[in-house]
């Protein structure tokens, strides 16, 4: 592989790239746990991130020494890179003379908006991709009123309580909405105040934070078709404890259920629960019926209890920032290399992605590579909530 060509020339397109892209929408990759070293992975390769047990409480006594503890057993987070992907830019001998001849808008003007799309596009499909992991959800809520933000921030509120009740961090809690989840809020809250100078990055995007939840945007935010199940119910004979996520349905109702549709169970005091289906159900007749945890909230005594699933509405996400992975990395190259005549890593200071930038001289004409390998994944279900609209 030639080492005589650099990339330095192109270095200004990039960074005027990165400063285009890393203001789309994309709300999810800044709120979740980034894993982004500069390191290459396959396709299947597993990722593991370091992970630090809960912390454990002593009483303060006096002595002579302080005393011997403080061992910990580190544990990890393992995922899977499960995409590489690339966006090319290819300009030919003809075209660049063409665009730098005097009058021409020079190559390198078109050529920093080609990087600015194809590393947007590339971010958009890995927000695309933490944006599905809502059904990975512990429960969800559904608008206080007749839609999210009418009146007031309640919905906010009643989201950040599934976290609390199941014991999530409240240090770093985070909210994605959809745009129109965002355009509603913006009438119950002053989101005009300008962040001080000093804003770290991971608060970049952060419109307001009540109750000590960051509320971001991101156009990736699903708007999922939904199961057509019709008059299921649980077993008759079937009781289950609190915090069951196995039930079974009875030999009753027609339709579906697919995974990540919300649903109630009529039994008492859950009628407004609404859990989050795990598996798809492909005959709610006699089958299996698997809720994410942390599971039921109270224990179902109720014969032949009715299941109904919420219709469909966005799948806006709120969670602690430690219950989403995103790992990133360049992609894999063989051993020996390959035909790039050189390539860099650029890292945008917003988002933290590292894109690799390859350029492949040929016969008159050069190609450049926007690169990068991923993967994501819901580490801790109950620090997930969805606040549907």
């Amino acid at each position: 592989m030639s080492t005589g060509n650099t990339l330095t020339s192109l270095i200004p397109d990039l960074y005027l790239a990165l400063d285009i892209v890393s203001r789309e929408l994309t709300g999810m990759i800044p709120a979740v746990t980034l894993d982004a070293r500069v390191a290459r992975a396959a396709i299947g390769q597993t990722i593991y991130s370091p992970v630090a047990p809960v912390a454990t409480a002593g009483n303060v006594l006096a002595n002579t020494v302080p005393p011997d503890d403080g061992e910990q057993t580190i544990g990890n987070i393992s995922l899977a890179i499960t995409k590489s992907r690339y966006c090319p830019v290819r300009w030919q001998g003809e075209e660049s003379m063409q665009m730098n001849s005097i009058g021409g808008i020079g190559v390198s003007t078109i050529r920093a908006q080609q990087f600015a799309q194809a590393m947007r596009t590339l971010a958009n499909e890995i927000e695309s991709d933490l944006c599905g992991l809502y059904v990975n959800a512990s429960r969800a809520v559904i608008p206080n009123d007749t839609s999210l933000f009418k009146t007031n921030l309640a919905d906010i509120a009643n989201v950040r309580k599934i976290l609390v009740d199941n014991g999530a961090p409240t240090s770093d809690l985070q909210c994605v909405l959809d745009t129109t989840a965002g355009a509603a809020l913006r009438t119950q809250a002053n989101l005009t105040t300008v962040p001080p100078s000093g804003q770290s990055m991971l608060d970049q995007g952060v419109l307001i934070s009540p109750y000590g939840v960051k509320v971001r945007e991101s156009a990736q935010i699903k708007t999922p078709a939904i199961g057509t199940e019709a008059d299921a119910t649980l077993h008759a004979t079937d009781n289950y404890a609190k915090g069951a996520t196995a039930l079974t349905l009875a030999a009753a109702g027609t339709g579906t259920v697919v995974a990540g549709d919300l649903v109630t169970i009529a039994a008492t005091g859950q009628t407004t629960v609404q859990y989050v289906n795990k598996n798809l159900i492909a005959a709610v007749s006699g089958s299996a019926f698997t809720i994410n945890n942390p599971g039921l909230v109270a224990a179902i005594t109720d014969n032949a209890a009715a299941i109904a699933c919420y219709k469909s509405s966005a799948r806006n996400m709120a969670f602690d920032r430690g219950a989403i992975v995103l790992a990133t990395r360049a992609p894999a190259l063989p051993a020996e290399g390959d035909m790039a005549d050189d390539r860099t890593t650029i890292t945008d200071p917003r988002s933290g992605l590292s894109f690799e930038v390859s350029v492949y001289k040929q016969y008159r004409q050069v190609r450049f590579e926007v690169a990068i390998a991923w993967g994501v994944k819901c580490v801790k279900e109950e620090h997930l909530a969805i606040l549907a609209a």
